[in-house]
């Protein structure tokens, strides 16, 4: 049975510019696009019937008539796809051993804006800028590879992936694009020259993106579809027209001389309380903000404009003011046919143009008598009615009445939103324009004047929180504002194919894919499903949240949930890469938890870390701006799933001293040899240090159930023997001679700064401290006291001269002078210079300063400070106290790596849990031991 223009939704409607004449997709023929999607719809209406498709995870919530017409298969579904294997079949080259592959990881910071005019078409919770991606896409890619996202959003993967094939986006990377589409990068020489080295080549790549989320899904799909942009153009000015007719009274105002009329730009709404001493109703607006000369200045407590008794909406504690009570009304929402009680809101000022110019005026009767024609003509049928899901963020609204996703609008936006509806039926992309505007509609949208020309400042981000004072745009604007925007941004670009489900599902053949680049979503920080569930409540389609991967008290997911999930997420992105092949992995918290569970996560899956290093989305939200933990730049992690050919070698070795050696050979081929500091000289590549070096090499033996061959002071000997050291750093031959002739031309290496706050720390502090420079206690402690930024409430503070005497060696004078205090002496005192290591005044001078062990008594200090640690861990173990509130870390990491050694799984259990919860959680080494001890003794 057909619909009626009004049941009919927007998104029952289907692209209509895709090419009229014969089209290919996946080596099939069709006479026209329109035969093609009649093709594939039938496949997937089929699919929709099995119900073993249906009980893929994360399959989405909605009727199938409504995931079919939101779909547009192959290319797209709103559930999951059943074609990605054939999109790789077509599109993919096979995994051949033969075909060499290397890359360093991308180890350059990365800055880009977010004013692009693709990246403001369409907002959502989080996006990377396109153009950030397309330096990572062409960096580990040849055109024609096939990369995936799992957590697409927007899909700005996609269209990365599309956008290296355009010489003028490429070229305004600021790199170099020649004739036979080789892509160079700029770089200065060993003789301070600069040259252009080639790295890439010009041409798109194929994409296969998937979300949990409907919304991200659609908004991903239209963003890598092909947009006939003229026809776009004519339709939506055409449409828009349309509503503008049949709804632009609703936006009309008498100017103050009562004769001229005026067109509303935007409605300022209030919320009214009463005062508890008068019981009269208080406008929040009117009370809250005071003019005050040409400013507005904003009052938390403020008097009662009848009583003056003093009241504030939410009063400190000590504070005297009185705490305002809700006025509430009770109307029938004719929407849902039922009585609701709400928040009592008015309207209180509106500003509007006559011509070019803006004016502002109180709300008069007038204005009110054409708000309650509306409410009076308004015949609800399309707009979304769906209760507002149970939820951390979904249901904060509740206590105001605001239950319904249509309580975050206005009558008025309902009503042009429902006209705007039924005018766009059959008409192409007017559905992406529709979903684009729908943030900027709601009551969420705040209002606030003490910002003066800067007001309206838009909704908080990642929260569903209503303003006591929000503003109401207008429909008409808001639509043709955004029309703008998107025929600034659709493109004529495919290659892309999207599937709706969980991303420990997607069907992709295992060791397909040549490069992943994946957002995942950020513990607690943003509640993703139910953000999303206004937008998709106009879809019709929701969420499945049963495999989200957050951190959520409604959905019972604490940080071991989360872990697990994104465990799970990282296991089948790691089956489906090729051996050998990248990943990058965005991040952004301000929880150490949450980053040690990304990282654990990632290490269980299989992958091993490379490289960690900076982007800058250069303008931050809110919860990026904000409080003490707030985190200015998101981490990029890049990380790398070990070939075929090393983990058989690995296999033959894994319980002896080579399959060590074997590991860490294999592990420095896919580090950076260097990292540009923000000046021109190289920094310490961290993951090069010895210490680091160990700790992937113990990861990597006890995640694949080894035990581990060598100790620290047997692994750091062996480093020195095989490898070569620079700025103590090991390197391959190969790249050691690369790193020399890099560190030339960039001038030398400078430091990367540390915050003294635990053992651990202190140590490295003092390491980069001594390793250049020999000095004494006297020397040394007035530099540590300023480092040390307050050591952790649970780490037992050392003193400086335990850290020095079990970590370093002092000369005593006696001896010869050792090489290391030799050669800073000898090039930092001209009096000193040329003498013998056993001059006596050489001696003098270098007494008493304290130096970083050679390998070979690095050894010797390490065995004792170990005998030490474990001492103190046995104190631990046996203690009868139920949780140790202070204790040293690195006697537990010491005391976990034993137990391990000895399969003693049950003390590393035990001592985990007399451990703080939040340690734990944010110690990666300490978290590894304990859940693979869960594993081997087979709890959960």
């Amino acid at each position: 049975m057909a619909k009626s223009p009004y049941d009919q939704s927007i998104f029952d409607i289907q692209p209509a510019t895709k090419p009229q004449g014969p089209v290919e997709c996946l080596g099939m023929t069709f006479d026209n696009d329109q035969k093609r999607r009649e093709y594939f719809l039938d496949k997937l209406r089929e699919k929709l019937k099995d119900p073993e498709f249906r009980k893929i995870e994360g399959y989405p919530i909605g009727s199938d008539e409504d995931i079919l017409a939101l779909s547009d298969p192959p290319y797209y579904t709103a559930c999951p796809n059943p074609f990605i294997a054939d999109f790789i079949k077509h599109y993919g080259k096979p995994y051949d051993t033969g075909i060499p592959y290397s890359r360093e990881p991308f180890a350059a910071d990365v800055s880009e804006g977010k004013n692009d005019p693709i990246y403001n078409a369409h907002s959502y919770h989080t996006k990377v800028p396109h153009k950030a991606i397309m330096r990572y896409i062409l960096h580990y890619t040849e055109p024609g590879d096939v990369i995936f996202d799992g957590f697409c959003g927007t899909g700005m993967t996609g269209v990365a992936a599309q956008m290296c094939g355009d010489k003028a986006v490429v070229e305004s990377l600021g790199y170099r694009v020649d004739k036979d589409g080789t892509v160079s990068q700029q770089e200065t020489d060993e003789n301070g020259k600069t040259i252009w080295r080639p790295f890439s080549k010009l041409g798109s790549r194929r994409a296969v993106l998937n979300d949990l989320s409907p919304a991200a899904t659609f908004i991903a799909y239209n963003y890598n579809t092909p947009v006939d942009t003229p026809t776009f153009e004519r339709e939506a000015k055409r449409i828009l027209k349309e509503v503008e007719a049949e709804c632009g009274w609703m936006y009309e105002t008498l100017h103050t001389d009562g004769k001229t009329k005026g067109k509303i730009n935007y409605t300022v709404w209030s919320e009214v309380y009463s005062c508890p001493q008068c019981s009269r109703e208080v406008a929040y607006y009117e009370a809250a903000f005071k003019a005050n000369a040409d400013a507005v200045r904003y009052l938390e407590e403020f008097e009662c404009p009848n009583c003056r008794a003093l009241c504030a909406k939410n009063p400190p504690k000590k504070s005297a003011a009185y705490k305002l009570e809700r006025v509430w009304v009770s109307s029938i929402d004719k929407h849902i046919g039922a009585i609701q009680k709400s928040q009592k809101r008015i309207p209180v000022r509106i500003n509007y143009s006559i011509g070019t110019k803006r004016h502002e005026k109180r709300i008069d009767d007038k204005d009110l008598a054409i708000l309650e024609k509306i409410l009076r003509s308004f015949s609800p049928g399309n707009i979304p009615t769906d209760r507002m899901p149970p939820g951390d963020e979904s249901r904060r609204n509740d206590d105001e009445g605001i239950t319904h996703t249509h309580h975050f609008y206005s009558n008025r936006a309902l009503s042009v939103l429902s006209v705007f509806i039924r005018h766009a039926k059959q008409q192409p992309q007017l559905e992406f324009l529709l979903g684009s505007v729908l943030p900027k509609l709601t009551i969420m949208n705040r209002f606030m004047p003490q910002h003066g020309g800067r007001a309206l400042v838009g909704p908080i981000t990642n929260t569903l929180y209503v303003p006591p004072v929000n503003v109401e745009n207008n429909v008409i604007d808001q639509l043709l504002f955004q029309y703008k925007k998107i025929s600034q941004a659709v493109n004529n670009f495919g290659g892309s194919i999207i599937a709706t489900q969980a991303a420990q599902s997607v069907a992709v053949p295992s060791c397909s894919l040549d490069y992943l680049f994946i957002d995942p979503p950020f513990g607690a920080n943003i509640m993703y499903s139910e953000l999303s569930f206004i937008r998709e409540a106009w879809l019709r389609v929701f969420t499945n949240r049963i495999p989200e991967a957050v951190e959520s008290k409604y959905q019972k997911k604490g940080i071991d949930e989360y872990r697990q999930l994104m465990t799970a997420c990282f296991r089948e992105a790691f089956r489906v890469l090729k051996p050998g092949r990248w990943m990058t992995v965005e991040f952004s918290n301000t929880k150490a938890s949450v980053w040690n569970s990304i990282q654990t996560a990632l290490s269980d899956a299989g992958f091993i870390v490379a490289s960690i290093t900076v982007l800058d989305k250069t303008r931050g939200g809110l919860h990026a701006m904000i409080g003490p933990t707030a985190v200015k730049q998101d981490l990029v992690i890049s990380a790398y799933k070990p070939n075929g050919g090393f983990e058989n070698r690995f296999k033959k070795e894994a319980s002896t001293e080579d399959g060590a050696w074997e590991f860490v050979r294999s592990h420095l081929k896919y580090l950076p040899v260097v990292k540009r500091g923000a000046s021109t000289h190289l920094i310490v590549v961290t993951e090069r240090d010895p210490r680091i070096l160990y700790d992937q090499t113990v990861a990597y033996f006890i995640r694949k159930g080894y035990p581990v061959p060598l100790n620290s002071s047997e692994f750091q000997e062996g480093l020195s023997q095989r490898f070569s050291c620079r700025d103590g750093m090991y390197f391959l031959p190969d790249q050691v001679a690369e790193y020399d002739k890099r560190k030339l031309s960039a001038g030398g290496t400078e430091q990367m700064s540390l915050f003294v706050s635990d053992e651990s720390s202190a140590i490295a502090w003092l390491r980069q401290l001594l390793k250049d420079k020999p000095l004494s206690f006297q020397d040394i402690h007035p530099l540590f006291i300023k480092e040390l930024g307050g050591w952790q409430k649970y780490e037992k503070p050392l003193e400086l001269s335990e850290l020095l005497e079990q970590n370093f060696l002092r000369y005593d004078g006696k001896s010869e002078v050792p090489n290391q205090i030799h050669s800073y002496l000898s090039t930092n005192f001209k009096e000193l210079r040329n003498l013998s290591k056993d001059d006596e005044s050489l001696r003098v001078k270098s007494k008493d300063r304290w130096y970083v062990p050679d390998a070979n008594k690095a050894g010797d200090l390490e065995k004792l400070r170990e005998r030490s640690l474990l001492k103190e861990f046995e104190d631990y173990r046996t203690s009868s106290q139920k949780r140790l509130k202070v204790f040293r870390l690195e006697a537990v990491r010491a005391g976990f790596k034993k137990a391990w050694q000895e399969r003693d799984y049950a003390t590393i259990i035990t001592v985990a849990r007399k451990i703080p919860e939040n340690v734990l959680q944010e110690d990666p080494k300490l978290l590894m031991w304990y859940d693979q001890a869960l594993t081997r003794s087979g709890e959960e």
